[in-house]
């Protein structure tokens, strides 16, 4: 039974507040820099939340709006309804719903929300017949902290790639992570220690790409508070170690048409449609303003250089993890897809998405023709070489995936008139402050040689 203006799913969340005894709510959005905000509410605020909406204020949230247009409402999407695992008290507990964010003059979405660019994605696709589906694949460290309860960069094990105890000391963490990332619905794949001391991945399922975002976000909330019950840090910062490796999240994606997956065919020597081939042509065609968002950090572009498995050159394979976009390896018709290896958890999941289907879809609408894969180990390859197979490099830093950005007419105005401005007026600015910054490196190299 459902109660006035309120949905059969609004109510059966309503019920599972008063099953659970959950006394208090997190209403749940991301800024435009992908950063998690949440507005907590007694739960007896619930019904409320859901026929009226939460009011704050927006001119306090990076890129949102103005002091003068400051009041915004936040509406719960009831399918994101979590309890907190590690809230829970006997008698009580906490939840999250994650928030779609409306404009209060208006009544309309508000465009600057990440959430409703990636929504407009989808929609696009929708509009060509198509359902979205993603899988990333986030990897992060795991650092000791310091007397005082600060990060450290001193990892707590000296594992490798799938090591196991002892020399995989996280592995209990893991596990914990896990048990609570389940208890929140997540469906997960796999976990394993990753190439680098301190450094994870936990996979999880396949799921359209508005959840595969949303998940993006609850993940990196999840890890870090299970993390510091376990006094460690859990950052997903892209290169937090010199001169090993950094972490990814390499990104897959497929289309779906009436149920069946668009991106395969068994008549191709890839088992890749036409729509794949295309929608991975204009991937590669709109890589470098991709590569803004997508790696939307500094830091981010000391994890993009040969040497340590990231890729940065923009060309495909279906055999080597040199080239930017991976074909994997299907066992279903079902499991076709292509993989992005560029992007790292640090960007904005909402955002991300959003500009790498746009990229697909601008493929798919101009018919584009992909290239030849490259099968041989371009880190090996001479420029000279590299030329010959027209292979181009991803911006080697920040300042070039800004400007990349603002050129490509397709990805810009794919992130929104509200986005994209304050987007690039974001990094612009963290641009130029890491440019005028003297680093420890540099006292380190020329102050006693100068």
């Amino acid at each position: 039974m459902t109660s006035g203006n309120i949905t059969e799913a609004e109510q059966a969340v309503l019920d599972e507040i008063e099953e659970k005894d959950v006394d208090f709510l997190r209403l749940q959005f991301t800024d435009i820099l992908g950063t998690v905000k949440n507005v907590s509410v007694p739960a007896r605020q619930a019904e409320k939340a859901f026929s009226e909406g939460i009011y704050f204020d927006g001119s306090s949230i990076e890129g949102f709006v103005r002091i003068q247009e400051s009041d915004m409402r936040l509406v719960p999407d009831p399918d994101t309804f979590a309890i907190l695992p590690w809230r829970q008290k006997e008698g009580s507990a906490a939840a999250r719903m994650i928030c779609d964010v409306y404009n209060t003059s208006t009544g309309e979405p508000f465009e600057g929300d990440p959430r409703r660019v990636l929504k407009n994605a989808l929609e696009r696709a929708e509009d060509l017949g198509y359902e979205v589906n993603a899988a990333p694949e986030p990897e992060f460290f795991l650092f000791e902290e310091d007397e005082e309860g600060r990060a450290t960069t001193k990892t707590n094990d000296a594992g490798g790639y799938f090591d196991l105890a002892p020399k995989d000391l996280a592995s209990d963490v893991r596990r914990d992570i896990i048990y609570g990332l389940e208890d929140m619905g997540f469906e997960i794949e796999a976990s394993h220690h990753e190439v680098a001391e301190g450094q994870h991945e936990i996979n999880f399922e396949y799921d359209d790409a508005l959840a595969t975002a949303d998940n993006v976000a609850t993940f990196r909330t999840v890890v870090r508070a299970i993390a510091a019950q376990h006094d460690l840090h859990a950052t997903f910062m892209p290169k937090p170690i010199p001169k090993i490796n950094g972490s990814g999240m390499h990104t897959h994606f497929s289309l779906f048409e009436d149920g069946e997956n668009a991106f395969h065919d068994e008549d191709d020597e890839f088992n890749l449609s036409d729509e794949a081939h295309s929608f991975l042509a204009g991937i590669l065609e709109h890589a470098p303003a991709i590569t803004a968002v997508a790696n939307p950090t500094v830091n981010s572009y000391k994890r993009l250089v040969p040497g340590y498995e990231a890729p940065v050159y923009v060309a495909w394979s279906d055999r080597n993890r040199s080239a930017l976009i991976r074909k994997p390896a299907a066992r279903t018709p079902a499991a076709s897809r292509v993989e992005l290896r560029s992007p790292d958890p640090s960007c904005n999941p909402y955002l991300a998405f959003a500009v790498m289907i746009h990229a697909g879809l601008d493929g798919i609408e101009k018919d584009l023709e992909c290239p030849d894969p490259v099968r041989e180990n371009i880190y090996e390859f001479d420029e000279q070489k590299r030329e010959e197979y027209g292979i181009e490099t991803l911006p080697s830093n920040l300042g070039e995936a800004v400007e990349a950005l603002e050129e490509d007419e397709a990805i810009y105005s794919a992130l929104g008139e509200h986005v994209a401005p304050k987007f690039v007026e974001a990094k612009s600015q963290e641009f130029e402050e890491y440019l005028v910054d003297v680093s420890q490196w540099e006292l380190d190299r020329y102050l006693e040689t100068f």
